[in-house]
């Protein structure tokens, strides 16, 4: 009976939508990931929103490009400069508490040249509101005849999952973003190895060509032939 009951509670949790009303507030900032491509001399900056009271890391790496390096800023909603790294292959930075606004994240490549930058970045977000959305529907659930069912245990054991569930889903992309940037290294090596490998041939080709000429000459009989 308490084994079926709590499968109905949790049932009710995965069919019913979201707690809350129009206007009630804006929706909860999801996280994010990004990856795009900086051009060799210039600067690019991405603005992100960010509610009061909360919890913001940002993670960024560069995965492809000579140097595998780039200088990182990141500023408030007020202009205030938090974080400011130069020529770095990746950072990982958090904001708390965070300020309601548009935080400013900024990569600039002005420092090269020739190369362009292939840059991953992501955003994780860890606010009360989470729990708050999770109180709610746990009223909404909880009928007065399920008196065996512990609806606090239920609770906790669903935001366990999820927050495992969420912290997997970080890992698996982090993995992914080493994977890209080792992957092109690879690759740069591998090109680098087969170009100077062909000119290695080349020459060792034209020394042979040569060697053999010059011995065609000492052998070469001079003499004047009679008439």
């Amino acid at each position: 009976m308490m084994a079926a009951s709590a499968a109905l509670a949790l049932a009710l949790w995965l069919l019913m939508p979201p707690v809350g009303v129009a206007g009630a507030g804006p929706p909860p900032i999801q996280d994010g990931e990004f990856t795009f491509l900086l051009p060799a001399g210039r600067k690019q900056c991405f603005y992100q929103s960010a509610p009061a009271n909360a919890s913001l890391e940002t993670e960024y790496q560069v995965i492809g490009g000579a140097g595998l390096d780039v200088d990182f800023t990141l500023e408030s909603p007020q202009g205030v400069l938090l974080v400011s790294e130069s020529r770095k292959a990746d950072g990982v930075h958090t904001v708390e508490p965070t300020e309601a606004g548009d935080y400013k994240l900024c990569f600039d490549n002005s420092f090269s040249t020739i190369s362009e930058k292939l840059v991953f970045f992501e955003l994780i977000f860890d606010s009360l509101q989470d729990d708050e959305e999770v109180e709610g529907w746990a009223e909404a659930v909880e009928p007065e005849e399920m008196l065996d069912v512990k609806m606090e245990d239920i609770k906790e054991s669903i935001e366990t999952m999820r927050t495992r569930l969420e912290r997997s889903i970080q890992t698996l992309t982090l993995l992914r973003a080493f994977e890209a940037r080792d992957r092109n290294l690879q690759e740069g090596n591998l090109e680098r190895v087969n170009f100077w490998s062909a000119v290695n041939v080349a020459v060792l080709l034209l020394v042979a060509m040569l060697q053999v000429c010059t011995l065609k000459r000492f052998f070469q009989d001079k003499r004047p032939v009679p008439t």
